[in-house]
């Protein structure tokens, strides 16, 4: 249980200071730490991070600092985007899907270091 509300308060803290924490932070750490299956660490991870970035939203908005045409126009076809990866994660083994996280995550790191 502390390890869970740990994993909660590191995902919180990343994400409202870079804007990730949900899949980069929460996902590999419930499998590593919390032994849940990828699919349920994706589920999970979904659900809280929608919480969080509620939270976060309305902070930042009381300050003025959200521009709400924007944000439906990435938020809107984000949540079409969700349903079809939530639909094809559910056809995939949980090792291709962990290796291709895996990829994923690699790939933006080295991103970040070049860019």
């Amino acid at each position: 249980m502390l390890r869970l509300v740990l994993i909660g308060l590191a995902a919180g803290v990343l994400s409202a200071l870079f804007g990730v924490g949900g899949g980069l932070l929460i996902v590999p750490l419930l499998i590593l730490a919390a032994s849940f299956t990828p699919r349920e660490a994706t589920a999970t991870s979904l659900g809280a991070i929608g919480l969080t970035a509620l939270a976060g939203a309305v902070l930042y908005a009381l300050r003025g600092e959200v521009d709400v045409a924007y944000a439906a126009l990435i938020g809107l076809p984000a949540v079409v985007g969700a349903l079809g990866g939530t639909a094809l994660q559910q056809r995939v083994s949980n090792r291709v899907l962990t290796a291709a996280f895996a990829a994923f995550v690699a790939g933006i790191g080295i991103w970040f270091l070049v860019v």
